[in-house]
């Protein structure tokens, strides 16, 4: 899977540690965005996009790849290559271009503290991440994305099972958040839960007139 040629120049932390880039990706013609979580210099990159080489070395020693959807390999492995970093996935994928150093399940901690949460639809292996505390959040990977008419589920197209991703959206409001986090859009740093229990309803409701 190709990484993008766009780099991202500069970054914005969203919340305490936790810092947003993103590029106009050549590959897609579309935004796609990446996070990096920072604690006492330590990095954990979340489904890496190509950042300009001193603005990372800026936020620290990055020291973990986790990644959450196989279309978001990116540029994991040429950072595993150059920063000595480990890449961490799920268990059950088949499609990575190389083999990771280390996989991961439903509920288990990764580096930095992110809890791995199994959302599968648009792929069966495919998981968000959630930042506990106040006010909390969730990083969605593939599961929506950001459109002019605002949060939505990718295209049937673009999902294996979509009626299983409409499952993992009721089952992720169980989870405590305000901030919300797209591979492609700008983030919601306000009012998340509220706008993902929105759209549940507004995707029964639809799928309820079909």
């Amino acid at each position: 899977m190709s990484e993008p040629k766009t780099v991202a120049q500069t970054t914005t932390e969203i919340l305490p540690g936790l810092h947003h880039f993103k590029i106009l990706d050549d590959r897609i013609k579309t935004q796609s965005d990446a996070y990096a979580l920072v604690q006492a210099g330590r990095v954990v990159l979340i489904d890496p996009l190509p950042l300009d080489p001193a603005r990372l070395a800026r936020l620290g020693r990055v020291e973990a790849i986790v990644l959450g959807s196989p279309s978001h390999q990116r540029s994991a492995w040429r950072y595993r290559k150059e920063l000595n970093a480990k890449v961490h996935a799920p268990e059950g994928w088949k499609d990575l271009d190389e083999k990771p150093d280390a996989t991961y399940k439903e509920g288990e901690t990764l580096p930095g503290g992110i809890r791995a949460l199994h959302a599968p639809g648009p792929g069966n292996a495919h998981h968000v991440f959630h930042l506990a505390g106040k006010p909390g959040a969730l990083l969605v990977t593939d599961l929506w994305h950001v459109t002019g008419s605002g949060v939505e589920f990718l295209p049937d197209k673009y999902l294996t099972d979509p009626d299983r991703a409409r499952d993992s959206a009721r089952r992720l409001l169980e989870v405590d958040f305000e901030v919300l986090c797209f591979g492609h859009g700008d983030p919601i740093l306000k009012g998340g839960r509220n706008v993902v229990s929105d759209l549940v309803k507004r995707e029964s409701a639809a799928r309820r007139k079909k």
